[in-house]
């Protein structure tokens, strides 16, 4: 009995001995396969990781070629909160000048854009002015002070003969006296060429004949007021003494024949903010913005209706 258990024992031991063995080979195999496989076939994980780290390069890649985020943050602030002085009033913002700021800078007016801010560094460059892309007071008043360059600059008063007399039919007021629908000749012409150009433009639908002059109910484009004597003028400022340099100038581009003031909308020529911020947004006066230049006409920037022969 006891040789049968001494011999049962020297079994069970010898099988466990040989299954430890045949687990390790197996085991020592599948490490040797799966060690080949790694170098024939790299982890997912390994694959992972590069495009992982690719993808935080980009989003650094993406913030270094975006330098003016900041910049758009205060453009978007200055838009309606920069206080300036323009014809001893203060002002608010730049919002009523974003047509103009945009065909100025070449850029589609959008204040919050980085892209914005980048036409503004460009701009800003150009006339030796910081280029932080923020169009801050100083680098507004510099814009102004661009448009204001680009006005008539001789202001002598026209004589009888540089002039014309208008029909009524061209003006806002067609009961105007002949006096006040002078016009000086070549702005007349002018005129009439840029009007031709508006009437032919569809989305513009404005009235118009058959033979191409508006109708009389339509009153876009139709002149409000031209050549103003100097004496004229002083009545008007004694009519209105708070209407400032701004309203009333004392040297005023009437003078010469060649300043025309057209309705594009609202209050014809009401200065309040209110009612500029209708006349920006016209058809009509986003049509000038655009064409007015190619006939040789430039803006008065505080007064959208207010436009100048300068050729």
């Amino acid at each position: 009995m006891k040789v049968k258990a001494h011999s049962a024992a020297t079994i069970v031991v010898f099988t466990c001995l040989v299954a430890i063995v045949s687990f390790e080979a197996r085991t020592g195999r599948s490490q040797s396969q799966n060690s080949k496989n790694d170098s024939q076939n790299p982890k997912t994980e390994s694959l992972v990781k590069p495009t992982v780290l690719a993808t935080d390069r980009a989003t650094t890649k993406g913030v270094a070629v975006s330098p003016f985020a900041e910049a758009a943050t205060q453009n978007f602030a200055l838009r309606n909160e920069l206080t300036w002085t323009f014809g001893s009033k203060q002002q608010h913002g730049w919002y009523l000048y974003d047509l103009l700021i945009g065909q100025t800078l070449k850029v589609p007016p959008a204040a919050a854009t980085p892209d914005f801010a980048s036409a503004v560094s460009t701009w800003q460059k150009q006339k030796g002015l910081s280029p932080n892309g923020v169009l801050d007071e100083n680098s507004w008043m510099a814009l102004v002070a661009q448009w204001q360059a680009d006005r008539l600059k001789d202001k002598t008063p026209a004589t009888p003969d540089q002039l014309l007399t208008a029909p009524p039919s061209d003006f806002f007021d067609p009961e105007r006296l002949p006096g006040l629908r002078q016009v000086e000749k070549t702005t007349y012409t002018a005129y009439k060429a840029m009007l031709a150009a508006a009437i032919a433009d569809p989305t513009l639908k404005l009235a118009h004949t058959p033979k191409g002059e508006l109708v009389p109910t339509e009153k876009y484009f139709k002149i409000i007021s031209s050549f103003r004597s100097p004496e004229y003028q002083v009545q008007l400022r004694r009519q209105s003494p708070g209407a400032g340099s701004a309203g009333l100038a004392t040297h005023s581009p009437h003078f010469t024949g060649r300043a025309l003031d057209l309705y594009v909308g609202g209050d014809p020529v009401d200065t309040k903010d209110a009612n500029r911020a209708i006349q920006v947004k016209t058809p009509v006066y986003q049509w000038l913005v655009r064409n007015a230049a190619r006939f040789g006409f430039r803006p008065y920037f505080y007064e959208p209706w207010h436009w100048e022969y300068v050729k």
